[in-house]
């Protein structure tokens, strides 16, 4: 059982909007076969720790617009989890996120593919020619 159509697209919304706060390294993973309390793991880096908050706030303020309220929010300077229930949203520094390697720890599961990052990576493509 793949993560429903719902927390997908939250995941999508997130992801742009972490994008659009210059978050990096986006991964989501698709944890609905593993874990029963979440269906997604969202994992961004963020250059330094003003834009960890930055990043966090950019993600509430875009799914707050659908309605979308975080169940928590908590974390350090360095790393501010969202949680919105079936999506839990992990910011991380890079040094926190090299360290922990969230992604390496769940990379049993499917990774759901970002339309946000691959219209970024597409972007950069062009904007290099």
């Amino acid at each position: 059982m793949a993560a429903s159509k719902a927390v997908v697209e939250l995941t999508q919304l997130a992801a742009k909007a972490a994008i659009d706060k210059i978050g990096t390294e986006l991964i989501a993973l698709d944890l609905s076969e593993q874990m029963v309390l979440s269906e997604v793991f969202l994992i961004i880096t963020a250059q330094n720790v003003a834009q960890v908050d930055a990043i966090a706030d950019g993600i509430e303020r875009a799914l707050s617009a659908t309605g979308q309220k975080p169940i928590r929010r908590e974390g350090t300077a360095e790393w501010i989890l969202l949680d919105y229930s079936d999506l839990v949203v992990h910011i991380q520094s890079q040094v926190l996120r090299q360290y922990y390697m969230l992604d390496h720890l769940w990379n049993d599961c499917p990774v759901i593919p970002l339309d946000a990052v691959k219209e970024f990576e597409a972007q950069a493509r062009s904007a290099g020619k």
